[in-house]
């Protein structure tokens, strides 16, 4: 048996993660059952167990029931979004929104800023309360808290950490959002892949996810990136059929692109669940520096999420949501959001409709900044062949939750004229090569 030491469970997690950094004990180790290490070091077995508890929720252990626990590498972030900085490719990886749409917050201010605000007061300003109820409430179960956090994954990352513990089981679309996936990964959690088509996630693959023990489910009912999917009516009732019967996992539903959003808003959450949420950012309209979400929750939900931005420790800046305020109620940004909306829709078809002249089959999309375009090819290698003739796309890969991948993503939201026909030109003699 490996040289593990400790009489406390403090010593005994110490002791195992330092053998670690020896390289004594390696990622993919499994460690000695509770009852044999016990016996090996005259204490109790619950002082093993919480040691081992301990390395859990550090995300360096795995525990598994009767397969035991396992050693795994400490949780890290992937891959981000944004800019390719110093590439002198056309960027059409970055997934970020046209900068020409976003919020000019100078012309918006004209009140100026808000008093000084002090620790204790309301952590959320009237006119954004007003605002989210009005916007979130007919979309939500009855009995409802809104809460703001910094962000879409700001929020995921919050939601998981009050209700879930290292190691749980997480369903999450397959292909899945980058943020997403980082926020599971870095929360120690387990993805499991959800299948998609166009019409969102397939119910059969979720049915499946939830008796592998999937303690959540994540999913985006709008404009779902990589793809640009949004949830029918039909398939949302029938994901909502298959979440009733399971009244007790956590159901959220980020709705991150709702301010930009093309189709309709279809909830999957069943009346009997327990625990929900709906998310809902402002940062792809009114841009990422932005960072705000509302949140609507279930009571409990919503004071788990308070306990972490009360008055006295990280709520949202009184500035911030001043800003957003002040552009979520202007006439004039509301028809840019518009003009948004119908600027990115259109760059979206005209890449699709030039792709599919040249037999590049492409599925629809109803949303978002990006086209997903499957492969018959390895992606890495169109993704080279495309290098060399000056443009920049983000391999599908690295949205891949189960390894079955082959696809580019690509960025259509700062697409200039003639582009499209010429990376349609360009990726049709590259699949040709």
């Amino acid at each position: 048996m490996i040289k593990i030491t400790g009489k406390t469970a403090a010593e005994i997690s110490e002791s195992i993660r330092t053998l670690m950094r020896h390289g004594e004990l390696r990622p993919g180790d499994s460690l000695p059952p509770v009852r044999d290490l016990a016996q090996v070091l005259v204490v109790n077995r619950n002082t093993v167990a919480a040691a081992y508890q301990r390395l859990v929720k550090t995300g360096i252990a795995l525990t598994q029931g009767r397969l035991g626990t396992t050693l795994c590498e400490p949780p890290r972030a992937g891959e981000q979004e944004g800019l390719s900085v110093g590439t002198a490719l056309i960027d059409l990886a970055d997934g970020n929104p046209d900068p020409r749409w976003l919020a000019d917050v100078t012309t918006v201010l004209a009140n100026g800023l808000p008093k000084p605000f002090l620790y204790g007061e309301d952590t959320i300003l009237p006119a954004l309360r007003q605002f989210g109820e009005t916007w979130l409430g007919p979309d939500s179960p009855p009995q409802w808290a809104l809460e703001l956090t910094h962000g879409a994954v700001d929020a995921i990352e919050r939601l998981v950490a009050a209700h879930l513990a290292p190691g749980d089981k997480v369903a999450v679309e397959d292909p899945c959002f980058l943020g997403t996936i980082n926020a599971v990964r870095l929360a120690g959690m387990q993805a499991i892949g959800v299948s998609m088509d166009e019409a969102g996630m397939q119910p059969d693959a979720l049915a499946a996810a939830l008796d592998k023990g999937a303690r959540a489910v994540l999913l985006t009912p709008r404009a779902h990136n990589p793809t640009g999917w949004s949830l029918s009516r039909r398939r949302a009732d029938a994901l909502k059929r298959v979440l009733g019967a399971h009244p007790d996992v956590l159901v959220i539903a980020d709705d991150h692109f709702a301010l930009l959003a093309e189709t309709p808003y279809y909830s999957v959450i069943p009346a009997s669940t327990a625990h929900w949420t709906l998310v809902r950012s402002v940062s792809k309209g009114l841009g990422p520096d932005l960072r705000l979400a509302f949140v609507a929750c279930d009571p409990e939900t919503a004071e788990r999420l308070r306990t972490r931005l009360s008055p006295g420790m990280t709520w949202v800046s009184h500035i911030l949501q001043t800003i957003v305020a002040a552009c979520l109620t202007s006439e004039g940004m509301r028809r840019q959001l518009d003009d948004a909306r119908e600027a990115y829709a259109n760059r979206r078809h005209e890449l699709r409709t030039a792709l599919l002249a040249l037999g590049i089959d492409v599925p629809s999309s109803s949303g978002g900044f990006n086209v997903w375009v499957p492969l018959p090819k390895a992606e890495k290698d169109i993704a080279y062949e495309l290098a060399k003739r000056g443009w920049l796309v983000r391999l599908g890969s690295v949205f891949d939750v189960q390894g079955e991948c082959q696809a580019i993503r690509v960025t259509v939201s700062k697409l200039q004229e003639g582009q499209a026909q010429r990376f349609a030109l360009d990726l049709k003699a590259c699949l040709g090569s």
